[in-house]
Order: C-alpha cells, then sequence, then structure tokens
C-alpha cells in the first residue's frame, strides 16, 4: 500500500526556517514571525509547532497538539477503510451455440453477481467457422444486456477482440424504498 501525499510533518525543533507564517490553535493569523517567536509562542500555549506548507514563502506553520492531530487523521483513516467497498469484475465465458437453459443458468450467476455489487464482464469465443457469425454472439450478448437492464446498465456494447466479444455491466445503484406514506384522496367528478 502507498500513501498519496507526505502525512510526516516538521515539528518544533525540526523547523529551521529564518520567518515562518504563524497560525493560531483557533485558525487565527498571526503574520509572519521568527521560527524562535514561533516557538516560544507555542511552548507558551503547551502545544506543538507543526508546519503544514513547506513550499509556500514563508513556510506556513500552526499551532496545534500534533499527537492528538496524528491520533483523529489515524481514526479517519481506519473509518475510510473500513467503509471502502473494493468492486470485483466477475466474468462469464459463453459461446454463440450455447444452448437455452446453459444460458440461463448464466444469467442467473449473472444477475447474483450484479446484484451482489460486482462488475460484470460476459464474453463469448469464437472457435473455428464461428467466427464467420459473430453477429449471433453479439445478439446473445446484447440479449444478456436487456435481461439485465432492470439491475445494471451497459458500460460498453458488444466490441470484437480477436476470437472473444464481450461486454461489460455495472450494477446499478440501490434505490431506498420508498416510504409509505399517507393514501392520497380520490376524489370522482359527479355528473
Amino acid at each position: 500500500m502507498f500513501l498519496i501525499a507526505n502525512t510526516e510533518h516538521r515539528i518544533n525543533e525540526d523547523i529551521t526556517d529564518k520567518e515562518v507564517r504563524l497560525i493560531s490553535d483557533s485558525g487565527e493569523q498571526l503574520g509572519i514571525v521568527s521560527s524562535e517567536e514561533a516557538m516560544r509562542i507555542a511552548v507558551e500555549r503547551d502545544m506543538d509547532l507543526v508546519m503544514i506548507a513547506p513550499d509556500s514563502k514563508p513556510p506556513v506553520c500552526k499551532i496545534m497538539n500534533y499527537g492528538k492531530y496524528k491520533f483523529e487523521q489515524a481514526k479517519r483513516e481506519k473509518e475510510a477503510r473500513k467503509n471502502q467497498r473494493i468492486v470485483d469484475v466477475k466474468e462469464i465465458r459463453m459461446s454463440p451455440g450455447i444452448g437455452e437453459n446453459d444460458f440461463l443458468v448464466k444469467l442467473k450467476n449473472g444477475q447474483r453477481f450484479l446484484n451482489d455489487g460486482d462488475r460484470l464482464k460476459v464474453t463469448i469465443r469464437f472457435r473455428g467457422r464461428e467466427m464467420a457469425h459473430t453477429e449471433i454472439g453479439e445478439k446473445r450478448l446484447r440479449d444478456f444486456a436487456d435481461r439485465c437492464a432492470e439491475i445494471s446498465t451497459l458500460d460498453k456494447p458488444p466490441k470484437l477482440e480477436g476470437r472473444h466479444m464481450s461486454i461489460f455491466l455495472s450494477p446499478r445503484p440501490q434505490t431506498p424504498a420508498k416510504k409509505a406514506g399517507k393514501p392520497k384522496k380520490e376524489i370522482f367528478a359527479e355528473e
């Protein structure tokens, strides 16, 4: 696993710049001061001096409780990892001459994969003389996509790549069930 941003900050004595732009722990700008003055203010408040923008001129430092900040950041990352869902790409392979019952079994499995939230790649492989009749495979794939239309969207239309023709289906976002509300009154016009 790799990290996108550098999470290590220079703190307290590691800050060697002459001048820094200082931000207080409440978020108020204290202006440009020397590093020693910024460090003195941080020590008076019993907090850490943390460089948050080292590339700006002058570098930006903030007075904060660095231990608490690191703890909250780790807690947020853990929560984000817990809530993420890794989407797998499942694949179903068929031939253009597949029987109807076999097709229905593949369709049922594909619908189950889509209901579980996974993407689906449906592939038809052509062998020998079947390559002369790719329209049969395309018809099968479009039929598969049409039968899954209620629970999926077609990402890529049928495309022939070598001896394989495939489509990609993605699950539709689940819409929450509507709450049962009061029934609407029907008004009948009298004649």
